[in-house]
């Protein structure tokens, strides 16, 4: 079996599939672990380091990938990529299949079998798989840290013999994976924490890390989460009433951080323009959803911009900004699904097709498109 980890080809992306530790293991399956030259460069992972641990280098990804039975990578596989496979390889990436319908059909039509991490099911069972929780847990913490550099003042209290610094006053929109790592950041940072989010079972969630919650909880609020744990999409009645709310609240913030997005769909609008020019001058607010179009008015993917007096941070990739930390969870999550795949007493690669986590995450196999979200509608 040979498994391959390619450098990552798309701009920006500072994260690596694999770790010198997952390598071991996946050498301990019986894997032939090939990794393309300074994969791991920008994750703080020299080559040599995945040598000790039992991997060779390749010079090119098209070597690395050539002959791979598996290959794991952070992103979705680029069209060079794809062609540089064989039919019948396993890919195991995050995807971002939404919007990208052509790229799962190419996947289809190149004859690999690709799986989509960011599809993993919210079960006991997964939760070591789950890449969107992993990197959403560092997203969050980054944002305070991004907020935090671009505010021209200190976050906590400081009382000195010159004067007392007040408490800077940090809203997080969203409560989510990320969050909640955002509250939990700014809160030790010694900020004065509040928090939105429209699912019920977040107000306990907030206020257990010492936040304040903000929300209309009416019998709508009450009911608005998915089985799967995610947030509904609210009536435009109770968006006029929580955005009545939250723009109050909002212009007596020094940072906000917006967190929402909805699987599969744009990202919701939550800050305005009035909105942000209500915030008082030096106010920053991080949009973390900028790359699905953003929650914020006027936030513009990769770039820093000015609003009148108010900062709007709109990095793209939070996670790969930490990216010898983000590479380790997410390695560990590719590493303990494919284990799922591999017969340990034979080391031979054997895919359960029935199992629930292969169902939910598989977009191609066999030459087709194979997930009911994305596979063609029977004629």
């Amino acid at each position: 079996m040979k498994l391959a980890v390619p450098r990552e080809s798309e701009a920006g992306e500072t994260r690596v599939a694999a770790t010198p530790d997952t390598v071991k293991r996946f050498v301990a399956l019986g894997f032939d672990v090939v990794v393309e030259k300074d994969a791991g460069t920008l994750s703080r992972i020299p080559d040599e380091e995945f040598v000790a641990a039992g991997a060779s280098i390749a010079d090119t990804a098209e070597a690395a990938l050539s002959s791979a039975d598996v290959v794991l990578k952070v992103r979705r596989p680029s069209e060079t990529e794809l062609a540089a496979m064989k039919a019948g390889a396993l890919v195991i990436a995050s995807m971002d299949p939404y919007g990208h319908e052509d790229a799962v059909a190419a996947m289809g039509k190149a004859g690999v079998a690709a799986f989509a991490m960011e599809f993993m099911p919210r079960i006991t069972r997964a939760q070591v798989m789950d890449v969107l929780s992993s990197q959403a847990n560092l997203a969050g913490y980054q944002a305070v840290i991004d907020g935090a550099a671009e505010y021209d003042r200190a976050l906590p209290m400081m009382m000195t013999a010159a004067g007392t610094v007040p408490a800077a006053r940090v809203f997080v929109m969203g409560a989510g994976v990320a969050g909640l790592q955002a509250i939990a950041t700014a809160r030790r940072l010694g900020a004065i924490v509040t928090a939105t989010d429209v699912r019920p079972a977040a107000k306990e969630q907030v206020e257990s890390l010492g936040a304040k919650f903000i929300a209309v909880e009416d019998d709508e609020f009450r009911q608005a989460e998915t089985a799967g744990g995610y947030a509904k999409e609210m009536s435009d009645a109770y968006k006029q009433k929580q955005a009545e709310l939250v723009a109050a609240h909002i212009a007596k913030q020094d940072m906000v951080i917006t967190t929402a997005l909805i699987p599969g769909r744009p990202a919701p609008r939550l800050i305005s323009k009035e909105m942000v020019a209500s915030m008082r001058p030096g106010s920053v607010i991080v949009d973390l959803a900028v790359e699905r179009g953003g929650n914020v008015e006027g936030a513009e993917p990769g770039k820093v911009v000015k609003l009148g007096d108010v900062k709007i941070v709109g990095h793209l990739n939070m996670p790969g900004r930490i990216a010898a930390s983000a590479s380790t969870l997410y390695a560990k999550n590719l590493a303990t699904f494919l284990e799922t795949m591999v017969d340990k007493e034979t080391k031979a690669i054997a895919v359960d097709w029935e199992d629930e986590l292969v169902k939910a995450t598989v977009l191609t196999r066999d030459g087709a498109v194979v997930h009911p979200a994305f596979a063609p509608a029977a004629e």
